[in-house]
C-alpha cells in the first residue's frame, strides 16, 4: 500500500510536468514534507493527490475548457478573478456597480455568451444568479447595526443574519450564499474588520457564516508585501459547505523580508520599455512630468508632516527610492499620492503611474504593460486603491483548490474529469 501511494504521487507530479519546487507554492506545503511524500516517510493526504491529478488535467485540458463556475461579486477591476481563473475556473457572474470599474473589467476579460454583467447587487433577484461552485466577494465593510435576538424574538420579528446584518453590503452576500448554496466561497476586506465596532461587526459575520449558514470558516490577515514591494493588510475568509481539513496554517508564503522592492515595479526610464499612452515618453520612456509635484503640493505636504512631526503624530507622506517598500496603496491615492512618492534626483518627487499602479498590485508582472486601463488616471488610482493584489489571491487559490476540486463533491464540474491512466 505505501509502494503504491508512492509511486502514485510520484507519477502525477511528472505527468503533470512539476518540480517539488513548484508543488510548494501551489499546494502550500513546505519541501520537507514533500520530500516526505516524494521518498515514501509519509503518505500524502487525499487532498494532494486531488490536487496533483487536477494538475495532470488542467495538462491534457485545452485553453477553452473549465474546471468549475465561479461569481464575481462586488468585483471592481477583477483581483479575486483572476486568482480563480487561474485555478481552472469559469466565471459566469458579475456584479459591479461603479460604471468606470465595469469599463476596466469588461476591457481585460472576455467570456462568453454565457457570462452576466450585473450592476448593483443589492437589485439582482438571487433567480438571476447563475448556478455556481465557488463565490468571491471583496464587500466593503459597513456599520452593522446590532439588536437584541431576544427583544426580536419576543416582538415576533426576524434574527440572526437576516436581522443583524440588514442594510449592509455583507447581508446581500449572505443571501446569495443561502440561496445557491456553493462549494466554496472567499471574502476579502481591510484587516480592521476583525475589530471594528469593537469585534461586534465580526462576530456577526462569523456568527451568520458559521451557525445561520452552515459553513465552516477559516480566516488569516495576509500582509501582501511577500508577493509586491507594498506593505497592504487584508483579512481573507474562506469558507466551505462541507467538512474538511483545509487550513491556512499550512500555507506556505514567500518570506515577506525577501519579498520584492520597488525598483521592479518602477519604469526603468533606460529604453527597456516602449513609451506608454500619456505615462512615459521619448525613445527612453522617461515617466511624463505631469505625475512630478508641483513646487506647491510638494511644499504643502512638508509643511503639514512637520506640523505633525512637532506633535508627536506620524501623519505624513512616504518617501521612497528603487530599493524600498511601499505604504499601502489607497483609493484616495489620486488627491496628493502622498502615501507612496517617488524620489527623482534634482527634481521634486513624482506619484508613481498608473501602469506602476498596475505591477505594484500584481495585475501586471514587473515589465509588464499587459493590463488595460482604459479610464482616466483619476478613476484608475480608485480601481487600483481599492482592489486586492494578485499574486495573494492566486496563492490562496491554489491552497483552496485541492478541497473545491476533491472527487467527492456533487459538483457539476465532478462529471468532467478526464482519465488519469493511460
Amino acid at each position: 500500500m505505501n509502494e503504491l501511494r508512492i509511486t502514485e504521487f510520484s507519477r502525477l507530479r511528472q505527468q503533470a510536468g512539476l518540480l517539488l519546487g513548484d508543488l510548494e507554492n501551489l499546494l502550500g506545503y513546505s519541501k520537507r514534507t514533500l520530500l516526505r511524500y516524494e521518498n515514501g516517510a509519509s503518505l500524502p493526504k487525499p487532498v494532494v493527490i486531488n490536487a496533483l491529478r487536477h494538475e495532470v488535467d488542467k495538462k491534457n485540458l485545452s485553453g477553452t475548457e473549465r474546471r468549475f463556475r465561479f461569481v464575481d461579486l462586488f468585483a471592481g477591476i477583477g483581483g479575486l478573478r483572476r486568482g480563480f481563473d487561474a485555478i481552472g475556473g469559469q466565471c459566469v457572474f458579475t456584479s459591479e456597480w461603479n460604471p468606470y470599474a465595469q469599463k476596466t473589467y469588461l476591457a481585460n476579460y472576455h467570456d462568453g455568451d454565457e457570462h452576466i454583467m450585473a450592476g448593483d447587487i443589492t437589485n439582482i433577484p438571487l433567480d438571476d444568479i447563475p448556478e455556481h461552485d465557488v463565490l468571491l466577494a471583496g464587500f466593503p465593510c459597513q456599520p452593522f447595526s446590532i439588536a437584541g435576538v431576544s427583544k426580536k424574538n419576543s416582538l415576533g420579528r426576524k434574527h440572526g443574519f437576516a436581522c443583524e446584518a440588514q442594510g449592509t453590503l455583507f447581508f446581500n452576500v449572505a443571501e446569495i450564499i443561502q440561496h445557491c448554496r456553493p462549494r466554496a466561497f472567499l471574502l476579502e476586506n481591510v484587516k480592521n474588520l476583525v475589530n471594528h465596532d469593537k469585534g461586534n461587526t465580526f462576530r456577526i459575520i462569523k456568527n451568520t457564516l458559521e451557525n445561520d449558514l452552515e459553513y465552516k470558516i477559516h480566516f488569516k490577515v495576509f500582509d501582501a508585501k511577500s508577493f509586491v514591494p507594498q506593505h497592504r493588510e487584508r483579512i481573507i475568509i474562506a469558507g466551505f459547505r462541507d467538512e474538511n481539513e483545509f487550513s491556512f496554517n499550512d500555507m506556505v508564503l514567500p518570506d515577506p523580508p525577501k519579498g520584492p522592492k520597488l525598483k521592479t515595479i518602477l519604469h526603468p526610464e533606460n529604453g527597456q520599455e516602449k513609451p506608454e499612452g500619456h505615462f512615459t515618453n521619448g525613445e527612453m520612456a522617461i515617466v511624463s512630468d505631469r505625475y512630478t509635484l508641483t513646487d506647491h503640493l510638494w511644499g504643502y505636504l512638508q509643511e503639514y508632516a512637520k506640523k505633525h512631526r512637532a506633535a508627536g503624530n506620524g501623519f505624513g507622506f512616504g518617501l521612497c527610492g528603487p530599493d524600498d517598500v511601499a505604504r499601502t496603496l489607497s483609493a484616495r491615492y489620486y488627491k496628493d499620492g502622498s502615501e507612496i512618492l517617488i524620489e527623482q534626483p534634482r527634481k521634486n518627487p513624482r506619484r508613481l503611474t498608473p501602469r506602476e499602479c498596475a505591477r505594484l498590485m500584481g495585475f501586471d508582472k514587473p515589465g509588464e504593460s499587459r493590463f488595460k486601463i482604459p479610464v482616466s488616471d483619476t478613476q484608475a488610482y480608485k480601481q487600483f486603491g481599492n482592489a486586492v493584489v494578485v499574486p495573494l489571491i492566486e496563492t490562496v487559490a491554489r491552497h483552496m483548490a485541492p478541497y473545491i476540486l476533491s472527487d467527492d463533491a456533487d459538483m457539476p464540474f465532478a462529471q468532467m474529469r478526464l482519465p488519469i491512466y493511460a
